[in-house]
């Protein structure tokens, strides 16, 4: 399984960026599909996930911010990241959970300056 993530980049603060996470399968045989980041000299931790059955959870940091959303049929899932912080700087990965199995997409870094 092959996670190609695409979308970082440098916005200030107060902007927005959209994250997408393309999968190598069909994304119907993903059972939950996530983003974590990773910040400089930090664990990387959960920003938000949505399982098969479209249920979401987010980190409480970016709650009313940040939206994931999965489009089976594409085998896409994505992050729109609104009201952006300096805090959110940080490489942000896609990870699929797929027949017991954990996978990783490379990473892209997000920067929101001050």
């Amino acid at each position: 399984v092959q996670l190609q993530a695409s979308g970082g980049g440098l916005v200030q603060a107060g902007g927005s960026l959209i994250l997408s996470c393309a999968a190598s399968v069909s994304m119907f045989t993903i059972n939950t599909i996530a983003w974590y980041r990773q910040a400089p000299g930090k664990q990387r931790d959960l920003v938000a996930a949505v399982s098969g059955g479209g249920l979401t959870n987010y980190a409480d940091s970016v709650k009313g911010r940040f939206i994931i959303s999965r489009e089976n049929a594409k085998n896409v899932v994505s992050l729109q990241m609104n009201s952006l912080k300096p805090e959110d700087t940080a490489v942000y990965y896609c990870s699929a959970l797929r027949f017991g199995e954990r996978y990783w997409g490379q990473g892209t870094q997000v920067t929101v300056s001050s």
